[in-house]
């Protein structure tokens, strides 16, 4: 059932199997949520966090004109609220942007497996650090980066998140994303991220179609988006 979350830490650490054990002992009960359903707003008093297993999730913000920026994109595998463990309220919303699947985990057993698992809580402690490791370079994006880096960044960085939980085929990988989603994520219009995806399609580096990405010349792209996989933080460091 958490497959995908198992395979996204063993790519940065190694687990026994009695630590595999515990991690799926962390799991309540699972939940189906529609797409388009936000199942954590801000501010909201949290007892338990979420575990994505299938499907896709962002955290967003918005203001009070209504306009919306998407601070973060959730693919299976991941744990999209782990910070409310401690926080025990967001600053933020959770929406699913697909139909999803989640695991629910109280905080009363992630309390637990912090005094009784000091390698699991060292390796959750890191994850989130990467978590934020990510923010920042979403912050580079939207503050530094022109529209065609900002787009081929997003590209870059989910075909490496992808191909950790093995949601990659080739040179492409689903991405079920609309382009005013895909605008809320960059902060560009609509409009300017339709013609920034037909330039990209035209120079024959990357295409959209069909809820899929293609990816035609990887290394063009990397090269737009001033692309450096190491704030991902890739490679097995034992915690």
């Amino acid at each position: 059932m958490i497959d995908k979350h198992l395979m996204k830490l063993r790519a940065r650490d190694v687990l026994s199997t009695e630590e595999e054990q515990v991690i799926r002992g962390l799991i309540s009960g699972t939940r189906e949520v529609p797409t388009k359903t936000t199942i954590i707003r801000a501010e909201q008093p949290l007892g338990v966090s979420v575990m994505l297993i299938e499907g896709w999730m962002c955290r967003f913000k918005d203001l009070t004109n209504g306009q919306r920026q998407i601070t973060e994109l959730h693919v299976a595998g991941d744990f999209v609220d782990l910070h409310s463990f401690t926080l025990k309220r967001l600053d933020h919303s959770i929406m699913s942007l697909t139909p999803c699947v989640v695991g629910i985990v109280p905080h009363s057993r992630l309390l637990e497996l912090t005094r009784t698992q000091s390698h699991l809580t060292r390796l959750y402690w890191f994850m989130t650090n990467i978590d934020a490791a990510m923010h920042r370079e979403w912050e580079l994006c939207l503050g530094r980066r022109s529209a065609i880096a900002r787009l081929a960044h997003i590209f870059c960085e989910l075909r490496a998140r992808l191909g950790i939980v093995q949601l990659t085929s080739g040179t492409g990988f689903p991405f079920p994303l609309t382009q005013q989603e895909l605008s809320e994520c960059t902060g560009l219009t609509p409009v300017h991220v339709n013609r920034t995806l037909k330039e990209l399609r035209e120079r024959n580096i990357v295409e959209v179609r069909h809820g899929k990405v293609v990816i035609h010349d990887q290394r063009a792209l990397e090269a737009i988006a001033d692309y450096n996989p190491t704030y991902l933080y890739l490679e097995r460091e034992p915690q």
